[in-house]
């Protein structure tokens, strides 16, 4: 016996929504391009901000036995100590903090007397909880695994995508998701947000994520082109891409409703890494839409047209 009516839900998205993506996929490819380029001129020219992980120096995390935290009196009380770059940032609670001190001329004995003078400038209203030291050969380390995760991520993605598909679908994989990569990488350059491990492990995530929505739409693609044998291939791609929109649009939204909060209420240590994941969620979702996709349609894939040979007026007529 059902006490409740039967709820078949409801329809976010009209079942046949048709935007022609296509026609903008010059203009949208242009853009990308330039992007990507005015990225890697950001990269070797402004640099990379590198946190601690990848620079070298100390991280002192500390917590204060009177309350919330004063940080503007703290910014300027340990920027008179001349250590050079002091980075100073609440996380967690409002009584913690997080102090980094680049690294200090003069190899180890300089940094553990800049950190001596830290702690002596701090006095008895904070409690030290937890003092890391990376050194120059282990930050220079940093970066080249950091370098070689992202080249394996990526190379690993597109054997996949090779393997599964055709290599014009793993063409376009490739070129998407170096896009989101550099845009990624040029945002932060371009805004000197820092740059460390945490970001590192949000562009493997980016990665993650936008070859998820890229194979979602390549598959559709796939199963359309044997279906649809006849169908002009911007007209395919455009269904294709029309009939996994609502996936698309609700996955990248749930994500983006997640990141957003942690952004605002997750506090400072996570706020970058937040940051790259919201924008490598918008990026990447375009990048399966107008990159991915449209670069199908310049390649050109390879049709299945056996069924169509005897359909044909010669072969008909060779058959007779």
């Amino acid at each position: 016996m059902h006490f409740l009516p039967n709820f078949k839900g409801f329809d976010l998205f009209p079942h046949h929504l048709r935007i022609d993506f296509m026609r903008f996929k010059g203009l949208c490819l242009i853009l990308s391009i330039i992007g990507m380029l005015l990225s890697l001129a950001l990269f070797f020219t402004l640099g990379l901000n590198y946190g601690v992980d990848f620079k070298g120096g100390s991280m002192i995390e500390v917590q204060s036995k009177s309350g919330p935290a004063d940080i503007a009196s703290l910014r300027d009380k340990l920027g008179r100590l001349g250590l050079g770059n002091v980075q100073i940032q609440s996380f967690g609670a409002p009584t913690d903090v997080l102090i980094r001190l680049e690294e200090q001329p003069g190899g180890e004995a300089a940094q553990q007397e800049g950190l001596k003078k830290v702690v002596d400038a701090l006095g008895d209203q904070y409690l030290q909880r937890r003092v890391e030291v990376v050194g120059p050969a282990v930050s220079s380390e940093l970066r080249f695994t950091g370098f070689i995760a992202v080249a394996a991520g990526l190379l690993a993605i597109v054997a996949y995508v090779w393997f599964r598909f055709e290599w014009q679908f793993a063409v376009g994989a490739i070129v998407g998701l170096t896009h989101d990569v550099l845009l990624t990488i040029g945002l932060f350059s371009l805004f000197h947000l820092e740059f460390d491990l945490s970001i590192v492990a949000a562009l493997l995530t980016i990665l993650g994520y936008s070859v998820n929505d890229t194979v979602v739409v390549s598959d559709r693609i796939r199963e359309n082109l044997r279906k649809f044998k006849r169908m002009e291939l911007n007209e395919l791609l455009n269904l294709s891409i029309n009939e996994t929109l609502s996936r698309t649009i609700l996955t990248g939204v749930t994500a983006l409703v997640v990141l957003l909060s942690l952004y605002i209420f997750g506090g400072e240590v996570l706020r970058n890494f937040n940051f790259a994941m919201l924008f490598g969620v918008v990026i990447g979702t375009y990048s399966s839409i107008f990159i991915a996709a449209p670069l199908l349609g310049y390649l050109g894939v390879k049709r299945d047209w056996s069924n169509l040979k005897a359909q044909t007026p010669n072969a008909a007529a060779k058959q007779a």
